[in-house]
């Protein structure tokens, strides 16, 4: 692909994933019904699946169909389609849908789209937050129409940290072990409930490291690369890139302490 070919591309891809998360983003904030409820589990009682999160992803893949009719999707909530451009769409429709259940404001639509292995583009939209962040690879993340930049790397023991739960009983017990032992020995842990907003306040210096456990493709894409071109590392353990093993995101000089405190502690594992 020339270099013009591909900035073309990114520039179309990302067009597409603003306006999908924008719509998307809407419907949630304004058809959110006052009785909403759960619609199914997933892995656990816990893990929830509301009639929103459906209804959102049926809208964004019927826009992506409509747009970009020859791309393959991922989706959380079911959507599996190879295609055949090369490009395929990561979604979460709702990621953080314990929060949007009880009304809570940390929830957010992701979008990100690869080719091939590489992630080319990621949108998060956080309605409640009235904010938008968004990255292409290799020009920057913003947040609305501003540019995002991590903090520098603060020492170990003045990092705020963000970390998630998983939603089995076993994988929980162990990160909340995990949790014991690292937080003597930082400013203090958050825990969000959307690990895409999580990776975004990465970006923009709101938390200065973020980690977690059993995290899906949907969960981290279009997180992930927003929290690199906004300057953080991301990662897994050591030598390896974010997955559901383990995912960290933080600015240099932070990040290896942080992996390598999490690899000690066993983080990457029940």
């Amino acid at each position: 692909m020339t270099d013009l070919k591909a900035e073309l591309l990114k520039a179309e891809l990302l067009e597409v994933a603003l306006e999908a998360a924008a719509r998307a983003g809407s419907f949630l904030r304004d058809g959110r019904p006052a009785d909403l409820g759960v619609a199914a589990t997933k892995t656990s009682a816990v893990d929830v699946v509301t009639e929103m999160d459906i209804a959102s992803e049926k809208l964004i893949t019927g826009f992506l169909a409509e747009r970009r009719p020859d791309d393959g999707v991922l989706g959380e909530e079911g959507a599996s389609t190879t295609g055949s451009s090369g490009v395929t769409w990561v979604i979460d429709p709702i990621d953080g849908t314990v929060n949007y259940l009880y009304g809570r404001p940390d929830w957010s639509v992701s979008i990100a789209a690869r080719l091939g292995d590489e992630t080319l583009v990621g949108v998060v939209a956080a309605p409640l937050r009235g904010e938008t962040y968004r990255a292409v690879l290799g020009e920057g993340a913003y947040v609305n129409d501003r540019p995002a930049r991590v903090r520098v790397a603060p020492p170990f023991e003045q990092a705020l940290v963000g970390t998630g739960f998983g939603y089995l009983a076993a994988r929980r017990a162990h990160q909340a072990d995990v949790v014991r032992e690292l937080v003597p020995h930082v400013r203090d842990i958050r825990r969000c409930g959307s690990a895409a907003i999580d990776l975004c306040d990465v970006a923009l210096g709101r938390l200065d490291a973020y980690y977690e456990r059993g995290l899906n493709p949907w969960d981290l894409a279009a997180g992930d690369l927003i929290a690199r071109e906004a300057g953080a590392l991301t990662g897994g353990r050591p030598g390896e890139v974010p997955s559901g093993e383990l995912t960290i995101a933080a600015p240099p000089g932070l990040f290896e302490q942080l992996q390598t405190r999490l690899e000690e502690l066993g983080a990457w594992h029940d």
